[in-house]
């Protein structure tokens, strides 16, 4: 039960808000719908002040109506549960139950979101109005999948929540003696004598734990996930063979872990909007979803037919729906959907766009939304054969958080940042790249990177030591391996747990300046590129250096006497990548930034200009680009084409 029930191909089509509209607009939206292919809608989102326009008393006839014209239509529905957004007459009768900010702010209702996930009172209107859904459309013909809630992430720092954190910690701790050994709360008198005196990293006066504030993104983790699964209970009572989900949101403000989330849905849903690299963004989200998913069917459930740059709202290119959506589809999703079928008329996301823009279907956006819909079912075949990678990217949502805390070497540090480079170089060089867990099995790549995997447990330090073993290269950057799951340096020498695999021990680390750089030279004096942002003082304990610091460039107006000039000049000569053997293969330590065209040349990679993945005998091959480009072995793309064919064989 992994997908929704009554597609056997490929899924098309978005998020239908029908409350929006006049009831006459719904048949022409189920027509239009029809004509662009479309096969399965979401349903319901942010409607819960409609189904229940005051506590306990629930009008469902306009939603009956929907479900039914949908259904004659022959288009399947993703039913939502409202939760999201609780209506407004909830905050007034439960004031606790709104967000509490960490400065003490009491959120008011006015946007989405608005609620506190360990409120009991949030907790208990959750679960009924999801079980008076699944009571009233358990038969529907219409009902192909439930949509739980919409983008998790909304924390909260209220009582309820400090109450919750300290029942989550003492499950996790046992004992305040393990919560103070693992908080080193004998550090600025954090010693805790009894649990009443936890409490959750509210405003403070100056640098807060650590320790303490990435187990609270720990706990809101859990505390989410607890929410899904009492109304993934409540809907399995009554629906047991329709599949349960949640639509998933990537960022680093988002405090839940996507990895440990997926093995609770019944098929993983993302959603997605790029913004400055559309086709290497599109690529590096799609190859995260399918590490979340382990193999597993997984859906992109929302994209825009626009582009947010974050100061504008640009209509994607002609014929660019298309090719992020193939770029998708060759990645793994078993189909494409958007937010939203058609575009609003007012609300907070009015210039979101949709798939039935504001001009109507008489425009380009429409006709390449009905072009797809044409497209996608051809590629079904092709679909079939799993994703092949040849390399993976590793990502740990906890190092991510570890990595925002204040008081670091660098305000700089940036460990989604970092993978996401390591993914880039890999895209435009042609390589699929998985990206996954350090626990996975990584016993099917040639090659792995490790970018800023500042925390990092004994088990999956074993992990990487086995796949250099056994013949695999690893590539580590800086700050990998530095602290325990708890936030503590490992002492004697960076990078703590990997120092014996890398053969290298790190002594010191020198941040750089903004602008400057320190030149990389070869064992003969050549020029290796430049290193940025970071660099260490290095070690070799076995390890050899086929790159050294050189002499720093500084940026304009830095000199001699300005801090963190003197530590680069000191590292002249000293090494800046090491590379290790060890078993029967190979670990790579890069103690600097390097540039998109010296980490590439790095791993010996060639640009690539098309974007091609391979599916078993299936190529997908697309060009993003302004020039014509030739598949290897196949047809000569034009700019903005694309082909899906079978490989040529021997």
């Amino acid at each position: 039960m992994d997908w929704p029930k009554g597609i056997g191909g490929l899924c098309y089509g978005g998020d239908y808000n029908p409350e929006q509209w006049p009831e006459e607009v719904w048949k022409e939206d189920v027509a239009l719908m029809r004509r662009a292919g479309v096969n399965l809608v979401s349903v319901g989102v942010f409607s819960w002040a409609r189904l229940e326009p005051s506590p306990g008393s629930y009008d469902f006839a306009w939603l009956d109506r929907v479900l039914d014209l949908l259904h004659g239509a022959g288009v399947r529905v993703n039913l939502a549960t409202p939760t999201a957004s609780p209506p407004p007459w909830f905050g007034l009768a439960h004031p606790d139950a709104l967000t509490v900010t960490a400065d003490g702010t009491r959120l008011t209702h006015g946007s989405r979101d608005t609620y506190c996930v360990s409120a009991p009172a949030y907790r208990e209107a959750s679960a009924r109005i999801a079980g008076e859904l699944a009571r009233r459309y358990r038969g529907h013909p219409a009902l192909a999948m439930w949509h739980v809630h919409n983008e998790y992430g909304t924390g909260c720092h209220c009582d309820h929540a400090a109450a919750a954190f300290r029942t989550w910690l003492r499950d996790r701790y046992g004992t305040l003696d393990a919560l103070n050994d693992a908080w080193t709360g004998s550090f600025w008198s954090q010693h805790h004598s009894a649990w009443e005196q936890v409490m959750p990293p509210r405003a403070t006066r100056y640098l807060p734990n650590p320790a303490q504030a990435l187990d609270f993104r720990r706990f809101l983790s859990d505390e989410m996930l607890a929410h899904f699964r009492e109304q993934k209970a409540v809907l399995r009572e009554h629906t047991p063979d329709v599949p349960v989900t949640t639509n998933f949101v990537f960022g680093d403000w988002v405090p839940v872990d996507h990895r440990r989330w997926a093995a609770e849905t019944d098929l993983v849903a993302v959603d997605h909007y790029p913004a400055a690299d559309p086709p290497q963004e599109t690529a590096f989200a799609a190859d995260l979803a399918r590490g979340w998913a382990g193999g597993r069917p997984w859906l992109l459930m929302e994209q825009a037919v626009v582009t947010y740059t974050g100061s504008r709202m640009i209509a994607k290119r002609p014929g660019e729906i298309t090719r992020l959506s193939l770029s998708h589809i060759a990645r793994g999703s078993r189909g494409v959907m958007f937010f939203q079928w058609r575009a609003s008329r007012g609300g907070a996301e009015l210039w979101h766009g949709g798939m039935v823009p504001h001009a109507g279907e008489d425009s380009r956006i429409f006709r390449e939304i009905t072009e797809l819909g044409a497209l996608l079912p051809s590629l079904e075949e092709a679909c079939r054969a799993p994703v092949e990678a040849g390399a993976a990217v590793l990502w740990d949502a906890e190092a991510g958080w570890a990595l925002q805390a204040p008081g670091l070497p660098s305000t700089g540090l940036d460990h989604t940042g970092t993978v996401r480079q390591a993914h880039r170089v890999l895209y435009r060089g042609g390589v699929t790249a998985d990206v996954v867990h350090p626990s996975a099995d990584l016993s099917a790549y040639r090659l792995v990177l490790v970018p800023a995997l500042y925390l990092i447990s004994d088990d999956d330090t074993a992990n990487l030591r086995r796949h250099v073993e056994g013949g695999g290269t690893l590539v580590v950057t800086y700050l990998s391996g530095v602290a325990d799951p708890c936030a503590r340096v490992r002492t004697g020498g960076y990078p703590g747990a990997l120092r014996d695999l890398l053969g290298i021990r790190v002594e010191e680390f020198h941040p750089l300046p903004p602008g400057t750089a320190l030149a990389l030279t070869g064992p003969g004096g050549e020029d290796l590129g430049t290193g940025t942002f970071w660099s260490e003082h290095v070690h070799l304990e076995g390890a050899e250096a086929p790159a050294r610091y050189g002499t720093p460039v500084p940026a304009p107006g830095i000199g001699p006497h300005d801090a963190g000039w003197g530590a680069g000049a000191a590292l002249h000569g000293l090494p800046a990548i090491t590379r290790h053997r060890y078993g029967a293969g190979t670990a790579l330590y890069v103690s600097t930034r390097l540039s998109d065209a010296d980490l590439s040349r790095l791993l010996g990679l060639e640009p690539s200009p098309l974007e091609l993945v391979r599916r078993g005998e299936w190529v997908f091959a697309v060009n993003h680009g302004d020039d014509e480009q030739q598949v290897p072995d196949g047809p000569l793309l034009p700019p903005g084409g694309y082909a899906v064919r079978r490989a040529r064989q021997g």
